[in-house]
């Protein structure tokens, strides 16, 4: 196995202060708060403030990062976003977090690949810093959904929320790091997560407004069966390329889509010896961000120990699928 040039030296993640129940929730879809959680086993979401937007939460997600490891932010080689709600359609929501860290020699961009963008983003930085020796990269996670649901689509209502999570990547020693990643797109199901309205195609207008264009879309059925159905087999084949058996996996931090949804993928990918890391309950599924965010959560409680192996998993728009092999290490210097 060759050796990773690159690993997760540090993690940070935000949340908004705004906690929405479902108790809040239940009333206006005439269900039940233990109905919602029955189906999706959420319990509250966070809502961004009033005047909070994508980049405020990535900028305090990646200065808890950059803290966390004694990191200067002019140390940064690259910052790379992955959200699918920018602050706007420009600037790059990348470089408005670039601005406040003070990263002022980082090449800076976004990814908007929907709920595997943590993922492909740590792939892509991984292939920039192999290339680039004794690099650091700042990836963040962060989406703020609560602005682009219907309130009244309940499928989507009672699922999205906000959030962001970081992670420092830079040179580890073998056999620490990433030691696999494995991305794919299905175009052909793209309809199947949607936001009509708002691009090239379907500009701004009255029109699209009062058309309530603006707004996630969600064939949740059939985004089950693609996830269950497309998954289990990409990740079977990461493991392979890695040389890696599924019962050597010691944790396991999914994209949070729908707790019910992941307590089923987990019965088929037989990850059987790996804790599964779960904050879905507590905040929802906040697209790019969720597994930056439950990452996080799980560093800074002391689980994940020095040389365990970790897959993160991350699958929906586009739709696609991204998976990540690392090798943890908690022995970080900068």
């Amino acid at each position: 196995m060759i050796a990773p040039a690159a690993g997760i030296l540090a993690t940070g993640s935000s949340v908004p202060a705004t906690e929405v129940t479902n108790d809040d929730l239940a009333p206006r879809f005439d269900v039940t708060p233990d109905w919602i959680e029955r189906k999706t086993m959420i319990r509250s979401r966070r809502y961004a403030a009033p005047g909070e937007a994508t980049s405020d939460l990535a900028i305090a997600a990646a200065t808890e990062a950059l803290e966390r490891m004694g990191l200067p932010a002019e140390w940064l080689d690259y910052v790379i976003v992955a959200t699918s709600t920018p602050d706007a359609p420009l600037p790059p929501t990348s470089c408005l977090v670039q601005r406040a860290l003070g990263a002022h020699h980082a090449a800076c961009f976004d990814i908007n690949i929907a709920c595997s963008g943590f993922v492909y983003a740590l792939a892509v930085a991984r292939g920039l810093l192999s290339s680039t020796p004794g690099a650091y990269a700042l990836v963040v996670g962060a989406d703020v959904w609560s602005r682009f649901i219907d309130p009244h689509d309940r499928s989507t209502t009672v699922l999205l929320s906000d959030g962001a999570g970081a992670a420092v990547l830079g040179p580890v020693p073998g056999p620490y790091g990433i030691v696999e990643t494995d991305l794919i797109s299905h175009g052909e199901l793209s309809d199947l997560l949607v936001v009509e309205a708002g691009g090239s195609r379907r500009p701004a207008s009255h029109e699209t407004v009062d058309e309530v264009g603006h707004v996630l879309r969600m064939r949740g059925r059939d985004v089950t069966e693609f996830a269950l159905g497309t998954v289990p087999q990409t990740v079977k084949e990461l493991l392979a390329r890695a040389g890696v058996r599924a019962e050597e996996i010691d944790h396991f931090v999914p994209h949070q889509a729908n707790g019910v949804l992941l307590g089923k993928l987990g019965e088929r990918l037989g990850l059987d010896n790996a804790t599964t890391h779960l904050t879905v309950g507590e905040y929802g599924n906040s697209g790019a961000a969720s597994m930056a965010v439950t990452l996080d959560h799980a560093a800074r409680s002391g689980d994940l120990k020095d040389g365990e192996l970790v897959l993160l998993t991350g699958f929906g728009g586009g739709m696609a699928v991204g998976n990540c092999l690392l090798r943890w290490t908690t022995e970080v210097t900068a």
